[in-house]
């Protein structure tokens, strides 16, 4: 059973600073993925400590950190049909050299890291990360 949903999908650094984000949001709408709210921010190293903060214990954690951080980004709050599931599919696996063809990950991303898009994992995760970015 589909159900509409929203997800928060990141155009992270890398393929803001190589101008992707049209390309990017062509891929959501193109799949049914309505943009429901977009925006270009920059985040301090400690926001991005805060966002990630599930990784912390991790050994990539810093990294992650300073890579968001690094330079702009664009948020969006991603609405359609189980849009969660739809916009991993689409982003493909976090290592681009595994992803899918046609993946925004296999199109655009450069590195494990330098993977283009964050999305979130779960409908309890989205609604935290949508939180963290557009509270009102």
């Amino acid at each position: 059973m589909s159900k509409i949903q929203q997800t928060l999908s990141i155009i992270k650094p890398d393929a803001v600073e190589r101008n992707l984000e049209d390309n990017i949001k062509k891929i959501f709408t193109e799949n049914n993925l309505g943009i429901k709210e977009s925006k270009k921010i920059q985040i301090t190293k400690d926001e991005a400590a805060e966002f990630y903060k599930v990784h912390q214990s991790k050994p990539f954690y810093n990294d992650l950190c300073d890579y968001l951080s690094s330079g702009p980004i664009v948020v969006m709050i991603l609405e359609g049909e189980n849009a969660v599931v739809a916009n991993r599919k689409l982003m493909g696996a976090t290592n681009p050299k595994d992803a899918e063809e046609n993946t925004i990950r296999k199109l655009y991303g450069i590195s494990i890291d330098k993977n283009s898009v964050h999305g979130s994992d779960s409908i309890e995760n989205a609604k935290k990360e949508i939180d963290f970015f557009f509270k009102n």
